[in-house]
């Protein structure tokens, strides 16, 4: 792969990044092109504000998203008829190509690095050191993102979800490094079982018996894929398995820690949050990586140095993942429940079949069978609750 093509798609991902943690107050450069863009009002922020709680102060930036009962549009934001938000269409796109190259480089990385024998734990956590380069170079660099005025207190409340966010990381890069990345996908889609399975059990929320139901239709998908999958590894579904534990952990450790009182306010945004969870993931990773690979750093310190597909790969993905994340979290949030379903839905299944063509990995028949129910399955669970309540 050459070093320009994955550093321009990064660029790119990262830009849109940058783009909406601008502050508002600024120059007549962007003065002048909010004037000469038709789909900007002259009074309105090109992007607007989002807050921590997710929820802008006037959101005029949404896609048309699912009807109501009466069959008008249901929107987070502003637009007739049927509009089109091309800067959002531009993100969603964004992010679609950062999460597609995130699996491609990351693969080549970790393929050249020796697989799941290799260094899985030290590429993973070099991945958040990357982001978190990046979330710093915003807080301090002019214009760009306020920094956060969160406290000690603030920051110990966020270890458990920084915990939760580094291990599905981790755990996510080991399975991709011993097995098919899209084997890898179709398992962590299973993601909604095991969260479901957590909010009842553990965290005492409920989940309707229509959502049940749903998880069966996931679980088999995952299982007929996996019959056929000719690069089929136990470590590889194990690992995918205990990431989306942790992803389904974070995911309700999250919601208490934003019922935290004045902590939105002291974060100041959606990137904020994200960049602080980076860095700590980054640094609780750093253990982690010693104790498995730590004997054999030096191997991987000449392999950095020596290998121009490790280094560039490993740059590129640690760029990519923190801005795919980012876009997918600012961007899923301004738009609907279905919307979002269906985006999910979506991404997954381009990155299973572009990155299996690209790479070479096996798209057998019942493979891609296994992979259409259990991802369908997810999108069922998504929307089913939504759907039963409009009858």
């Amino acid at each position: 792969m050459k070093i320009f093509s994955p550093f321009l798609a990064a660029t790119l991902c990262l830009g849109a990044v940058s783009a909406f943690g601008l502050q508002s107050s600024t120059s007549s450069a962007i003065n002048l092109i909010r004037g000469n863009t038709p789909f900007v009002k002259r009074n309105d922020a090109m992007v607007q504000p989002i807050g921590i709680d997710m929820n802008t102060k006037e959101n005029n930036f949404a896609l048309k998203s699912e009807a109501s009962s009466s069959g008008a549009s249901e929107t987070r934001g502003g637009g007739g008829g049927f509009g089109i938000d091309i800067p959002l269409l531009t993100y969603f796109f964004l992010w679609y190509v950062g999460n597609y190259y995130y699996n491609v480089t990351n693969k080549l990385a970790l393929k050249a690095a020796g697989g799941s024998a290799g260094f899985p734990m030290t590429i993973s956590a070099l991945q958040l050191g990357v982001g978190c380069l990046y979330g710093l170079f915003l807080w301090a660099a002019p214009d760009a993102r306020a920094a956060p005025t969160v406290t000690v207190d603030d920051i110990i409340k966020m270890i458990p979800v920084a915990f939760c966010f580094m291990g599905a990381h981790s755990a996510s890069v080991f399975a991709l490094s011993a097995g098919a990345v899209s084997f890898g996908q179709i398992v962590k889609s299973a993601e909604p079982a095991f969260a479901a399975v957590l909010s009842q059990f553990v965290y005492g929320r409920k989940i309707s018996k229509a959502k049940w139901l749903c998880l069966p239709i996931v679980i088999g998908g995952v299982i007929l894929a996996s019959v056929r999958e000719l690069d089929f590894a136990v470590s590889a579904l194990v690992s995918g398995c205990i990431a989306n534990l942790f992803a389904a952990f974070k995911g309700n450790e999250n919601k208490k820690l934003m019922e935290t009182e004045g902590l939105k306010d002291r974060m100041g945004s959606v990137g904020n949050q994200f960049a602080l969870t980076t860095i700590l993931g980054f640094l609780m990773s750093i253990p982690l990586v010693l104790f498995q690979e730590g004997s054999k750093l030096g191997q991987f310190v000449e392999i950095f140095k020596t290998n121009p597909v490790v280094s560039t790969n490993l740059i590129a993905s640690g760029l990519y993942f923190y801005g795919y994340n980012e876009l997918a979290t600012m961007t899923l949030k301004k738009t609907g429940a279905v919307t979002q379903s269906v985006a999910n839905t979506a991404k997954r299944v381009i990155v299973i079949v572009g990155v299996a063509i690209v790479l070479g990995e096996s798209l057998d028949p019942i493979k891609l069978i296994g992979c259409a129910i259990g991802i369908g399955g997810v999108l069922l669970y998504s929307i089913i609750d939504s759907l039963l309540a409009k009858k």
